[in-house]
């Protein structure tokens, strides 16, 4: 099973490596610079050869980047835009020299304008960060959301019409975030639940195209579209929900990060330690 978490990045990037290994993942996520901030100064070229040299040698592979909250391909704003699409070239060009296999995304908020006007801008912005990023192996996972305000992609019917609106579709694939479709309605806390969100997938984007597992529980209700994740076993997905998507035919060949809460020390411990007691040999 590859399984990790989302890994801090505070101080250098190459230290996220052994917080991973401590932890026994031999899968992470991170973000590659402030998620709350545009980009003030590019990796250096030590910190990149030495994140590249310890992946090695810990053996974590894939690695996940995702990217910052405030890049919106989907935004009417035309100047936010415009800064989306070029940091987001620059964060892959960046991720290409890590040698990190995927960049995670949010589909972005259209801002009170239209689902529809939301989606051409981001295809189209996709598009154009497909075209200049031509060059490198890095691959575009589009993240579900619980559809909070105006976001996209809380039903993948988003992102079949994104992806079937891209001129170059083979890097371009699925992360799904079990918290944020349990909030979006997607009652996957039950066995039919869980086949028909799965089914639907298949039937839209592709259920072949998931790479990613944000494995995640859920604080709301379901259909809240309050997007709150919590503790593995302990929201309203629930330790039997978890336990049918982790063991799920379908999705074990895809990777497993937990973006559970870390309120304490040893959370990420205690959240791995659920999801291998789940996993069934």
């Amino acid at each position: 099973m590859k399984l990790g978490v989302h890994i801090s990045g505070g101080g250098r990037i190459y230290e996220a490596l052994e917080r991973a290994q401590e932890l026994g993942c031999n899968t992470m996520q991170i973000f590659s610079r402030s998620p709350q901030r545009w980009r003030e100064r590019s990796l250096s070229p030590e910190d990149i050869e030495e994140f590249r040299a310890r992946r090695a040698a810990t053996r974590i592979n894939p690695v996940f980047i995702h990217i910052p909250y405030l890049i919106n391909l989907a935004s009417p704003d035309r100047r936010l835009y415009r800064a989306s699409i070029n940091a987001y070239i620059e964060d892959i060009l960046e991720a290409q020299k890590l040698r990190a296999d995927y960049i995670v995304t949010h589909m972005g908020s259209h801002k009170k304008t239209s689902e529809n006007a939301g989606l051409g801008r981001l295809s189209e912005a996709l598009n154009i960060i497909l075209e200049k990023t031509g060059n490198t192996d890095v691959g575009i996972l589009l993240e579900n959301t619980a559809g909070s305000g105006s976001w996209l992609g809380y039903k993948f019917e988003h992102q079949q019409r994104i992806i079937s609106g891209l001129k170059n579709k083979k890097r371009v694939g699925l992360c799904l975030d079990t918290a944020h479709a349990y909030l979006a309605g997607y009652d996957i806390a039950t066995g039919q639940g869980l086949e028909a969100m799965l089914d639907e997938i298949d039937k839209t984007a592709g259920l072949d195209l998931v790479k990613l597992i944000h494995l995640n529980d859920a604080k709301d209700k379901l259909g809240s579209r309050h997007d709150r994740h919590e503790h593995i076993g302990k929201g309203r997905i629930g330790l039997a929900g978890m336990k049918r998507i982790i063991n799920h035919p379908k999705l074990r060949d895809a990777a497993f990060i937990l973006e559970t809460p870390k309120d304490s020390e040893k959370a990420d411990a205690m959240n791995l330690n659920t999801v291998r007691k789940l996993r069934k040999k």
